[in-house]
């Protein structure tokens, strides 16, 4: 184990290398990296919104809407193939979703069906990788009556379709606005997720998004009047619409529903200035088919007014003084600069397919991304210092060999998080903290099976080799566990949450090469240097040797106490309940900075009462002048989306800077509840089977419950405590889930060692000997862990103290279960020694220790097996 060839070294330190160069980017200014020479790489680490600001928007589009839009449209190839078939009808109309008519002569049934193939034939769908789907479905109700429905198969392809649509037009027009390394990608069936960093305006972007930018020019009514119609005072007449300008307070005009010319016949649109008055004007530019279409138009029409319509909003309704043969035209309205320049930037991307509906928001402002970056500097500078601290006062020599690998182990992870594109986000920077706590785990169990060698006898070269040899079945089982978790944390979260999952699953890859490779060699080096006459030791021995605690005498009354908590932690769910987040409940968080030395959260609650239906929370955060607003789904949202948060921004953004704001919708709420449920409840039976295929049932069944048992008490706490629910508390329950597993393996791994050692010995005494000798690296590493963890919450800031905190405590409990709970459960289920499989030939010949008869049955006495 302590050999390596001159390649091996070669490769080891060239990897080393290579971590160095991709990491170095990240510690360089912009200048600097531009300075480098070309060879060398110059990308660093794409930073998260919550890091360096800016906005994302998750948009779905409206079914709803498409489904009407596909039913007009349906409608009129309808009416349009009776036509041409020469198929006489009558009372054509959409009526339940469905479009209905009559034919007059009942004998023309086999002509309609005939007339109407094309529209019920199958259509080629990417969706079916090549196959095709039926659209729409037609059956004659009785005879000469006919009805056409769309089908599911249908309707999911339209909005496969308008999705993959919608997409280049949003890339269009996040493009117009000149930001850098925007992400636009589906998410599902029929949601877009957009990502734009560093945008200083994110009304903006919402507000170009959330247009469809749907362009008609229509001819006015004239004959009839809108007043009338709106107030009831007259029917709509056939073939006109009733819509309103975009003036304060809107006037209704009645247009043509027959579309004159569409938005689509655009060549191009610029923002400028009417010569006449120099009031800020959109200049359209048709192509030549729509050119020839918009002169005929306008020189049939001479002295009548023509609505131009967008989105169902009329702009403007001039007359037509003269034809208009030049394939130019000018939109006028109540345009500012503003305006002008988003309504051309919406022409020029073109018309979205279907409606996209706001449906999650988060935004970042700037400066508290650069305060998120400098408390997750702080935090990761201080947890790495306590750890090099404690692993040099409990190790001497081995634990500064411990701390170089620490330090390349973060270098890698940096280099990977570079080379890999991989976002960091505010979690991420815990994962890189918590890696650093959980990387020392892997030095410890060396160390601690080094030392426990050569208590045996072996001489230092020996028990160096042993230690590395020994510890690498639990080291690889405890990093699988962790990896388990890491990985489902990955495909089931999302957003902020997947990139700590990154980091941690990457740490866990750099952890096992540090570990077990650069130690290794690092530790092989100086044997063959200085050739030790002595293994070296810390100056504090945290378990002093020959600890026999007998923790199996006290199992019951740790069961008793674990089953009135469990069930405590379980009521409370019922009795305090969860203080959830918007992100299992819907709704809007604000974080506001304000512009005056304080902030008056009396009068914000004050001026906000009218706007928000419902509760709304509204406190300070951080400073006296910082203020976190809260309040749940607002019900004109439904119908019109970010309606709440646009009236809360107009009445507060003069006196406040929004820091951050978070909407997530009750539809995306719920799908985040289940999400979590099913993520814990997968990650829990993920890690089980791998316990059972690596150990025996009893020990998967004793990890389940001990886990199960440490997520229970982790809400307990939050109950109790009632820090907020959220998509980071789900992120810590699985990390606890791991750590506790790789707690819990680690005991099960000597249990296991110990049950092939000595056939004979009690199961009680067995366990009690491999929670004793293992007790040290329990101790050591919930301690580095710990020390990392609080680094965290006292200078990670306010957003990752919730993220921490449970984690705390969830270490604390881990240690509890995987002693009380998980080694006392192979007693109840009465795991025998001769049903362990396999062996180490390295254990034939072994010392047995004394023990006390604290768990009943024989002492065995030292000698030779």
């Amino acid at each position: 184990m302590l050999y390596f060839s001159r390649w091996k070294t070669t490769l080891i330190w060239l990897a080393v290398l290579a971590g160095v160069l991709f990491a170095l980017p990240n510690f360089l200014t912009e200048s600097q990296r531009a300075s480098l020479p070309g060879f060398l790489p110059d990308r660093p680490m794409t930073l998260g919104l919550d890091l360096q600001g800016g906005s994302y928007v998750l948009l779905e589009v409206d079914r709803a809407s498409l489904i009407n839009d596909r039913l007009q449209g349906l409608r009129e190839d309808v009416q349009l193939s009776l036509r041409n078939a020469n198929v006489g009808f009558a009372n054509l109309a959409e009526v339940d979703g469905g479009i209905q008519f009559i034919l007059r002569d009942p004998s023309q049934a086999a002509a309609a069906r005939t007339a109407l193939e094309g529209l019920t034939a199958p259509i080629s769908s990417g969706l079916l990788a090549g196959g095709s789907v039926v659209e729409s479905n037609l059956a004659e109700t009785q005879p000469g009556s006919f009805r056409l429905t769309l089908t599911d198969a249908g309707v999911n392809y339209r909005l496969s379709t308008a999705v993959s649509q919608s997409i280049e037009v949003v890339r269009r027009r996040v493009d117009e606005l000149g930001t850098t390394e925007p992400v636009i990608q589906r998410q599902g069936l029929d949601r877009i997720m957009v990502q734009v960093p560093g945008l200083q305006d994110p009304a903006r972007l919402k507000n170009l998004l959330n247009q469809t930018a749907r362009l008609t020019f229509r001819l006015v009514d004239v004959n009839n009047s809108a007043e009338a119609v709106k107030a009831g005072a007259q029917p709509l007449p056939a073939g006109d619409e009733l819509l309103e300008t975009t003036d304060n307070p809107p006037t209704p005009i009645l247009v043509q529903r027959q579309v004159m010319i569409s938005g689509e016949s655009l060549t191009d649109a610029q923002a400028g200035f009417d010569q006449r008055d120099n009031q800020p004007v959109v200049n359209i530019r048709f192509d030549s088919r729509g050119a020839q279409r918009f002169g005929a138009v306008t020189q049939e029409n001479v002295g009548r007014p023509f609505a131009i319509v967008l989105d169902d909003k009329v702009l403007s309704a001039p007359n037509i003084r003269e034809p208009i043969l030049g394939g130019q035209a000018q939109i006028s309205g109540n345009f500012t600069v503003q305006t002008a320049n988003d309504l051309s930037v919406l022409l020029r991307a073109g018309a979205l397919p279907a409606t996209l509906d706001i449906i999650e928001e988060r935004t970042v402002g700037p400066g508290l991304g650069a305060d998120s970056v400098a408390a997750g500097q702080n935090a990761g500078i201080l947890g790495g210092i306590f750890v090099i601290i404690f692993m040099f006062v409990a190790y001497g020599f081995l634990g500064l060999i411990a701390n170089v690998a620490l330090l390349v182990n973060v270098i890698l992870l940096v280099a990977l998080l570079s080379v890999l594109g991989s976002t960091l986000t505010l979690p991420g920077i815990a994962g890189i903290v918590l890696t650093m706590g959980m990387a020392v785990d892997s030095n410890v169990l060396i160390y601690e099976r080094i030392l426990e060698e050569r208590r045996n006898g072996r001489s230092v070269v020996q028990s160096i080799d042993a230690g590395f040899h020994k510890a690498l079945g639990t080291i690889m089982d405890a990093n699988v566990t962790t990896l388990i978790a890491a990985v489902i944390l990955f495909f089931l979260g999302s957003g902020p949450v997947r990139g700590f999952a990154v980091t941690l699953a990457l740490g866990i890859f750099t952890t096992i090469f540090t570990a077990l490779t650069l130690t290794r060699w690092l530790v092989s080096f100086w044997v063959r240097r200085q050739r030790p006459k002595e293994v070296p030791k810390g100056w504090i021995s945290f378990v002093p040797h020959g600890t026999r605690i007998p923790f199996m005498a006290v199992r019951r009354w740790a069961f008793t106490i674990t089953i009135a908590l469990s069930l405590a932690s379980v009521a409370s769910l019922f009795v305090g309940g969860l203080n959830f987040g918007i992100d299992f409940t819907g709704g809007t968080v604000m974080e506001l900075r304000s512009k005056a030395e304080t902030a008056d959260v009396g009068k914000i609650r004050e001026d906000l009462s009218g706007i928000v239906a419902g509760d709304i929370q509204v406190q300070e955060f951080g400073s006296s002048r910082d203020v976190l607003v809260r309040f749940g789904s607002q019900p004109e949202d439904v119908q019109t989306p970010q309606a709440s948060v646009n009236a809360v921004r107009g009445d507060l953004q003069a006196d406040y800077d929004f820091q951050r704001v978070e909407v997530v919708g009750p539809t995306v709420s719920s799908e985040l509840a289940w999400a979590a449920v099913f993520g814990v409840g997968a990650s829990l039976l993920a890690i089980a089977v791998y316990v059972w295929l690596r150990f025996e049932w009893q020990f998967a069944v004793g990890a389940l419950l001990a886990t199960a048992h440490d997520v229970a008490m982790t809400i307990g706490f939050l109950v109790v405590s009632q820090l907020e629910f959220n998509l980071s508390s789900i992120a810590a329950l699985l990390t606890i889930v791991g750590y506790s597993l790789n707690d819990t393996v680690v005991v099960f791994d000597r249990i296991r060692e110990n049950l092939r050692k000595y056939k004979k010995m009690p199961i009680g005494e067995i366990i009690n000997l491999s929670l004793n000798e293992t007790l040290s690296r329990t101790l050591l590493t919930a301690v580095t862990l710990v020390l990392a963890l609080v680094a965290l919450y006292g200078f990670g800031g306010d957003v990752i103290r919730v993220f921490v905190a449970p984690m705390l405590a969830g270490v604390l409990v881990g240690v509890y279960s995987s002693i009380f709970i998980a080694a006392p459960v192979l007693i109840y289920f009465k795991l025998r020694p001769d049903s362990i499989r396999g062996g180490d030939k390295d254990d034939l010949k072994v010392t047995l220790p004394t023990l006390g008869s604290s768990a009943g049955g024989a002492t065995p006495s030292s000698g030779q097996v």
